[in-house]
């Protein structure tokens, strides 16, 4: 694969993380549930249950699947450890569980059977996680009770290469695709790009016979989401709300206009970020600021600035920053 052919992939959106194909396979999703579970299971004992645009996200939700329709397994695979993901589960549980059930059926006194919930969120960021942790629905709750009437526990498993959890051990796919992750993650350590990094580590799959049976079997598909998961359009969207909530709120907190500013400074950049992507995916200035709620003048200076500093974030920054300044000066 060429470096512009690379790029083009890499700007390419697509519903489906490389996680969610690859746990889709009933054979991986079998060896997934064994290790989880401690019970031997066969490929023919999966159903795949996973939904499509579920909450905000374009994609797919990582994974859902029964297991002899006694067990649903939820699962998100996340580089960052959110505190809402019990939350986003049981909204996922509620609409999965609409597509198992006849709705009439809801109605019957009979009681009506349903496979028994189990939750996991896959971790694999850059951020120190221990092995395992549990979140639960009743921690976000802003009246504690010691039996709330409805919980939701969420078992986070750590599976970077060097946690070592045992799961990488007992679960042979897993560890494959943990082992592609840190693979991409070292190259980037080394200074190259995110695409380069991505290009090296699935030639290095290849020799190394590891992942490279999925890469084989969906051939430019499968490539197209190892490069798509990497793309932090999503999350950036995610992470701009929540600076803007976290900025204005450390500054009213403390009073200080310099916290509100730096607060301020700091979603400027990852909005120059966001709108930086977007415009080299091709979307438009409007469609921009429509994506991201936000004026549409602000989003024409970013778009002006980007395009006249070659896309260089820091360019860009320091370009309105500049303009800022000297129309403060003129005032």
């Amino acid at each position: 694969m060429t470096q512009n052919e690379a790029r083009e992939v890499s700007n390419r959106e697509v519903k489906s993380s490389a996680f969610t194909a690859y746990f889709s396979e009933p054979k991986n999703a079998a060896q997934l549930y064994s290790a989880l579970a401690g019970v031997e299971t066969a490929p023919e004992d999966i159903v795949i249950r996973t939904l499509e645009g579920v909450l905000f996200l374009a994609r797919k939700n990582d994974l859902a699947f029964t297991v002899k329709n006694k067990a649903l397994v939820i699962a998100e695979h996340q580089s960052t450890v959110s505190e809402n993901m019990p939350l986003r589960s049981v909204i996922y549980y509620g609409r999965t569980i609409e597509k198992l059930l006849e709705p009439r059926a809801l109605y019957h006194q009979k009681r009506i059977p349903i496979p028994t919930p189990e939750f996991y969120m896959f971790y694999n960021g850059g951020t120190a996680q221990p092995l395992e942790r549990v979140l639960k629905l009743s921690e976000a709750y802003l009246e504690k009770t010691e039996h709330p009437m409805l919980e939701c526990v969420v078992k986070m498993i750590n599976i970077n290469l060097p946690a070592k959890h045992e799961i990488l051990e007992e679960c042979r796919p897993l560890y494959e695709y943990a082992w592609f992750i840190q693979r991409v993650r070292e190259y980037q350590e080394e200074d190259l790009g995110r695409d380069e990094s991505i290009r090296k580590a699935i030639l290095d799959c290849q020799r190394e016979g590891i992942f490279a049976e999925f890469v084989r079997e969906h051939g430019t598909e499968a490539v197209n989401m190892l490069y798509t998961q990497f793309n932090m359009d999503d999350a950036l969207d995610v992470r701009y709300e929540e600076g803007v909530e976290d900025g204005y709120e450390r500054g009213v907190a403390a009073g200080r206009a310099e916290e509100r500013a730096e607060g301020e400074l700091r979603l400027l950049r990852l909005l120059i970020r966001q709108v930086c992507a977007k415009l080299q995916r091709g979307d438009t200035p409007d469609k921009i600021a429509e994506d991201l709620l936000t004026d549409p003048k602000q989003i024409n200076r970013i778009c002006s600035a980007a395009e006249a500093c070659g896309f260089d974030e820091n360019a860009v920054y320091e370009k309105l920053q500049a303009a800022e300044e000297m129309n403060k000066g003129q005032a």
